[in-house]
């Protein structure tokens, strides 16, 4: 167990955003929330987000998944790590320090250092990479034994230096009580006036403390997002790596490169996700399903042997063996029942579809009740809105719908009833009746020649 210090109150300036850099998203989810998930995913039992520029903001997009600590002016990342002094003392063990805007680092790394710090009996442990190309980063000079020694700025590294590829990742295993001795002696000895946390190291040293360094297996782990060509680079990556874990967990992909799937989103064995599909966060795709070329999910919930068609369904539950598509649109709040047909250019909004329906083409059905098995005909029009107020459509079991039938709502039709095509239905309609409610068909022969004269 451990306490993670998340630095996020950066501006972020290169993103060119009025939005904080650590909200921005990869797959979904926002920077700094992919850093906190992963250090709980790795045991921490205590999470600290540093904020600064747009705390608020920064607060209620990540609610109380963390604990906040506010760094009013940016003084450097030891300076923030100071705003989190009180979490640390109370801290018995470890303390890992995390960036926000490092997304892709993930729990079996952390958990690995933390691991690692422990087994070599260390008071700080950098996280660090090893580059085929270092340019740019401070590099890790380590001391005979392998421990390090110092930690070397591009600028201020001789020739011989700079031909070290191992670098800091900015990421840090620090003993809580070791942390809070070197966070107390730190001073703005620098051009820029910034407390830097990479002094702890230096003076933990002279004080005859032992600092290690662990690299990590991943180097993508260590990207840092400073700017829009950077996020999706990261994104790029995580998205990889999300159809990944799906494909071993049993799902098959037609041209993965193409799919787009955000976080958190569940998918069953067997089940088949065609090209270019999205499915958005907290989608979840049961066993044996199809999702089809070019369909949208987001918040979606679909049992069991379902197949969607190029189509699009937002925060709505779809029931096994029913079939959607092509070119449906299920709008929020919709339940659609088992074994139901939802065709191409069928729209539903705020409805219920119950068991073994047939909606097979062209229509619109708004804020209704459907029962079981009722066949509706083509071009069929729930009139569930009078331009003030919205109205419900219900309609029992085992009805027959004709072509362009229209349903001015509110409106109650029973069980076993039938509606002859062409209607514009107002009143309620009883069980097994029959309902016309058109105009008569009146033929006025002879009349073309007429006009024409």
């Amino acid at each position: 167990m451990f306490t993670s210090i998340i630095l996020a109150a950066g501006m972020g300036t290169r993103m060119k955003s009025n939005m904080p850099k650590v909200l921005h998203k990869v797959c979904g989810k926002q920077l700094c929330k992919w850093v906190i998930d992963a250090s709980k995913e790795a045991g921490a039992d205590n999470v600290v987000t540093i904020i600064g520029h747009k705390a608020d903001m920064v607060k209620e997009a990540l609610g109380n998944v963390t604990e906040f600590a506010l760094q009013n002016e940016q003084k450097g990342t030891g300076h923030a790590v100071m705003q989190a002094v009180d979490f640390i003392k109370a801290t018995e063990g470890r303390v890992v320090i995390l960036n926000g805007d490092t997304p892709l680092i993930n729990a079996e790394t952390i958990k690995k250092a933390v691991e690692y710090n422990a087994q070599k009996g260390e008071q700080a442990t950098v996280i660090t990479a090893i580059l085929p190309d270092a340019t740019g980063y401070g590099r890790i000079v380590r001391d005979n034994d392998g421990g390090v020694l110092k930690i070397v700025e591009q600028k201020d590294a001789s020739e011989e230096e700079k031909k070290i590829n191992e670098v800091n990742s900015g990421m840090y295993v620090f003993d809580a009580q070791s942390l809070v001795y070197a966070l107390d002696k730190i001073q703005p000895n620098n051009a820029q006036g910034e407390y830097y946390l990479t002094d702890t190291l230096e003076i933990l040293l002279k004080a005859g403390k032992k600092v290690g360094a662990y690299a990590i297996e991943d180097n993508d782990e260590i990207r840092g997002i400073n700017d829009r060509v950077q996020l999706n680079e990261a994104e790029n990556i995580m998205r990889s790596r999300i159809n990944e874990m799906h494909m071993r967990n049993g799902v098959t992909m037609r041209i993965p490169e193409s799919i787009y799937i955000e976080a958190d989103v569940e998918i069953g064995s067997d089940t088949e996700i065609q090209p270019n599909v999205t499915l958005k966060s907290g989608t979840k795709i049961g066993c044996d399903c199809v999702i089809g070329q070019g369909s949208v999910l987001d918040n979606a919930v679909i049992h069991d042997n379902v197949e969607i068609l190029s189509s699009v369904i937002l925060n709505s539950e779809v029931d096994e063996y029913t079939h959607v598509g092509p070119f449906a649109y299920i709008r929020p709040n919709c339940h659609v029942g088992k074994d139901v047909k939802v065709g191409d250019f069928v729209e539903l909004k705020n409805s219920n579809i119950d068991d073994g329906t047939k909606i097979s083409h062209l229509t619109y059905i708004g804020d209704s009740d459907v029962g079981k098995r009722v066949n509706f005909g083509c071009g069929t029009v729930t009139c569930n809105y009078d331009g003030k107020n919205k109205y419900r459509t219900v309609i029992g079991d085992d009805c027959f719908v004709g072509c362009n039938t229209n349903f001015v709502s509110p409106i109650n039709v029973g069980d076993n009833a039938y509606i002859a095509a062409g209607s514009t239905i107002t009143e309620d309609i009883p069980e097994k009746s029959l309902s016309i409610a058109r105009a008569k068909q009146v033929n006025k022969e002879g009349w073309t020649d007429k006009r024409n004269k």
